[in-house]
């Protein structure tokens, strides 16, 4: 017996116990295998859809979220030159409050100023008046009544000579 020829009885067994192992395997082994082999099959192809449908929602949130961005960036450009204008408009009022504030200030001293100038202008009338009554009555060596009528007179007279020339 050589091992590359074998005995007809030896091929004659393995020919019918593969047959006996192929009927049974066809019988019982192959439908689960080909069971198992269509559900991984199925199984694959459900992964493969969902990672289909995985980029497609990547994709588009993608997409989304560079139009959110620009979105973003617009609205940032807006409350940014909102910003500005609001700056300018504050500087430009509180620039204009200076000025009214100046204005009024100086308004204020100014009437401050002819108040203290006609106060002192009155004084300065009473002090000649009394004055003027005072060296009359020491001339004329009498007292002469210190009433409304004679500080009158005496107003008039001052007005036409001195204060006319200023």
């Amino acid at each position: 017996m050589s091992l590359l020829t074998p005995d007809s009885g030896l091929l004659f067994w393995m020919i019918l116990s593969f047959g006996i192992v192929l009927v049974v395997l066809s019988k019982y082994g192959f439908p689960v295998i080909i069971k198992a082999v269509e559900q991984r099959k199925a199984y694959i192809e459900g992964a493969l859809d969902s990672a289909r449908k995985a980029n497609e929602q990547l994709a588009n949130l993608k997409a989304e979220g560079e139009t959110i961005i620009a979105q973003a960036k617009e609205q940032q450009n807006a409350i940014l030159k909102e910003a500005m204008m609001t700056k300018e408009q504050i500087i430009a009022e509180a620039r204009q409050k200076a000025a009214d504030e100046t204005r009024k200030q100086l308004e204020e001293a100014t009437r401050r100023i002819r108040e203290e100038k006609e106060k002192a202008i009155r004084e300065v009338r009473a002090e000649i008046t009394d004055l003027s009554v005072a060296i009359a009555e020491k001339v004329m060596k009498e007292s002469l009544n210190n009433d409304d009528k004679q500080k009158q007179v005496i107003d008039k007279l001052l007005d036409e000579v001195s204060f006319s020339k200023s």
